[in-house]
């Protein structure tokens, strides 16, 4: 982990904060995170892990490339429906950073 680009980094800071967010108020969790927010938390990291942009990437939503099961791509997004919004109150330096990464343009897709 010590070797990932500090812009990875923060992504993954920022999708644990909406998640712990999102778990906290939705699943009633006062420690930690349940085992369905875990899971989530977990996935969202070994896509980040696996990504082939890395830090020159965008949002996942502007990505042309959808590396999310449709079924974890839904649970992200009720997270971030959620927790977007509330975010900014929790973590506004994280919440105004994503803000900025969702206006970069998209990558153009890798060549297969």
């Amino acid at each position: 982990m010590a070797d990932r680009h500090p812009r990875m980094l923060r992504e993954e800071k920022t999708i644990a904060a909406m998640i712990d967010l999102y778990c906290h108020a939705r699943h009633a969790t006062t420690d930690g995170l349940c085992a369905e927010c875990n899971a989530l938390l977990a996935y969202a990291r070994t896509r980040l892990e696996h990504c082939p942009y890395q830090e020159r990437k965008s949002t996942c939503a502007k990505c042309p490339i959808h590396c999310y099961k449709p079924e974890m791509r839904d649970k992200v997004r009720a997270v971030m429906r959620y927790a977007g919004p509330r975010i900014l109150l929790q973590h506004p330096l994280l919440a105004v950073l994503h803000l900025i990464d969702g206006w970069k343009k998209a990558p153009p897709a890798p060549q297969r």
